[in-house]
């Protein structure tokens, strides 16, 4: 590797820090403010819908109505748990708070 054309050549120099230089400065953030803003509408939640219970009702039968799947029936037993005890005894007359659709098993 002796002194090739073409090539650059490095040999003096050194390593280290320049110690005269004064540090930069530490950014000043005291000023900054937090804040959104968006553009986008506000898109109200659906209506909570309700359900009238009849005679011959199940929950299964309220699901399969309300979501086309019988199986949902926990959603609404859930969402009615500070009058139902038990999801088997629902009686005609009661009105049953149906959760909207949006992400559950259907």
């Amino acid at each position: 590797m002796g002194n090739e054309p073409n090539k650059p050549n490095f040999s003096n120099v050194q390593s280290g820090s320049d110690t005269t230089a004064p540090p930069p400065p530490k950014a000043d953030f005291s000023n900054v403010q937090s804040g959104v803003a968006s553009t986008a509408p506000v898109v109200d939640a659906p209506a909570a819908q309700t359900y009238t219970v009849v005679s011959g009702d199940s929950l299964s039968k309220i699901a399969k109505k309300v979501y086309g799947n019988a199986s949902r029936w926990q959603d609404i037993f859930k969402a009615n748990r500070d009058q139902l005890d038990n999801p088997d005894l629902i009686k005609p007359g009661q009105v049953l708070k149906i959760p909207a659709d949006a992400g559950s098993n259907g």
